[in-house]
């Protein structure tokens, strides 16, 4: 739990202070409203502005794409198994830091760590990968407009698995600065959630521009 319900509160008072709880108090600090966290509904909103640029960058693309015959053009060959071999590792990664927020949940920030390094790990496979297909494909930014939107896509997209990555690390420094020793793991979901959505984003990218091209 990321934070102490209100009856835990009161139980608290009833402990350390030494004074009695009533029926009452018991009964108000369950109805008592829950604020919802500020650094999850910033992450939100942030997360929201970011859908809207990746959403004029595949209406570009789809745009592009109804006025260009053939699409792609000819010599264009993306390397689908490449990309997919890339899918996975961003799909697995996930997997891997939701594992870690789940032993932090139970209070191993130990298991956190070693699950976010982990999900570095398959991160910076990722980058690796996207290095590659850059530096074989048979095309480049200015040879069709295909290639515009390729490389565009992509390569913002690159970008924020750079910057995911960032994120990861600020989270493993807080952990060893004992900002989750209390249990409130706001912070580290919020940047959970920045991963999450950069692999969400490449599946749709995957499907768009590798598979139904």
């Amino acid at each position: 739990m990321n934070r102490p319900t209100p009856e835990h509160l009161t139980a608290c008072r009833a402990i350390h202070l030494n004074q009695p709880v009533t029926l009452d108090e018991v009964t108000a600090a369950r109805s008592a409203p829950v604020s919802a966290s500020p650094v999850r509904f910033g992450t939100i909103l942030f997360l929201s502005s970011e859908l809207l640029l990746f959403g004029g960058l595949f209406a570009a693309y789809f745009g592009l794409r109804s006025r260009t015959t053939p699409w792609p053009p000819e010599g264009a060959t993306p390397d689908v198994a490449l990309a997919a071999f890339g899918t996975g590792l961003l799909m697995v990664s996930s997997l891997c830091l939701a594992r870690g927020l789940g032993h932090a949940a139970k209070g191993n920030l130990t298991g956190l760590r070693r699950w976010t390094l982990v999900t570095m790990a398959f991160g910076i496979g990722f980058l690796a990968m996207e290095a590659w297909d850059w530096t074989h494909v048979d095309f480049t930014i200015s040879s069709h407009p295909y290639g515009t939107m390729y490389y565009t896509l992509t390569g913002i997209h690159g970008l924020h698995v750079l910057a995911g990555l960032l994120v990861l690390v600020v989270l493993l420094m807080r952990s060893y600065q004992g900002a989750y020793d209390t249990g409130r793991l706001d912070g580290a979901h919020s940047m959970a959630y920045y991963w999450q959505f950069c692999d969400a984003t490449w599946v749709l990218i995957f499907l768009v521009v590798f598979v139904l091209r």
